[in-house]
């Protein structure tokens, strides 16, 4: 961890101290911008930043806008932290292409642990390995998706939600369980952030979309009747 940059982004510099501290205690290097201009400047200049974490509403540009910006340059895992709870809000940073969308408060252990859990998941090795199901192929390696041959842009939490999906393929899966294997973390709150993810994926995934089916008051399950 000793190398690895967050960018923390925040316009409320006791929230930026407090995530910084934690963020220090768990060895990782911060670095810090007061709104969406100054973190997008950051970001130009220091570019081997392993994570974003910034906040919504901001002066100059706000999260939304500094996090579209930078996604259309990188892949940097973002998370964003809001004050803002409905289901709107959330979708909108889920189609720009965040990864974790945090409501405030929070507990500052449970980010920590989100924090660590994509971090990991983002810089671990893939086995050279790939899935083709329904039509929809999936480079693990690669971290790529295509379509019926067309290439899909999925953020890092959709592709790694896709992947569960087609390796348990006919399975029914609980949220809870999604929640252990994807996000990989001891999840605090409702399951309302996967039913969002799932419904960006099957945005992006077309009529294939249909082949992910909700288990009422269960979850889902990920099943192709055609192939």
């Amino acid at each position: 961890m000793g190398d690895t940059r967050i960018l923390v982004v925040d316009d409320e510099p006791r929230m930026r101290k407090l995530v910084k501290d934690f963020l220090n205690k768990e060895g990782y290097i911060t670095l810090e911008a007061g709104d969406g201009e100054e973190a997008y400047e950051q970001f130009l200049k220091t570019r081997d930043i392993s994570l974003i974490i910034m906040d919504v509403m901001m002066p100059k540009m706000d999260g939304y806008e500094a996090a579209e910006e930078i996604r259309k340059m990188s892949k940097v895992p973002i998370i964003l932290l809001t004050a803002k709870s409905e289901e709107k809000d959330e979708l909108k940073g889920f189609s720009i292409g965040v990864d974790e969308y945090i409501t405030k408060p929070f507990s500052p252990r449970v980010l920590m642990a989100r924090v660590n859990a994509i971090l990991r998941r983002s810089t671990q090795e893939e086995p050279v390995n790939a899935l083709s199901v329904g039509g929809i192929s999936l480079d693990i390696t690669a971290h790529k998706v295509s379509v019926d041959g067309e290439p899909v842009e999925l953020s890092f939490k959709e592709f790694e939600l896709l992947q569960f999906f087609m390796e348990n393929k006919g399975i029914a899966l609980s949220r809870e369980k999604i929640l252990n294997n994807v996000w990989n973390y001891d999840y605090f709150g409702d399951a309302r952030t996967i039913d969002t993810h799932v419904k960006k994926l099957r945005a992006k995934l077309g009529e294939k979309g249909k082949y992910i089916h909700t288990i009422w008051a269960m979850g889902y399950k990920f099943e192709v009747t055609e192939e």
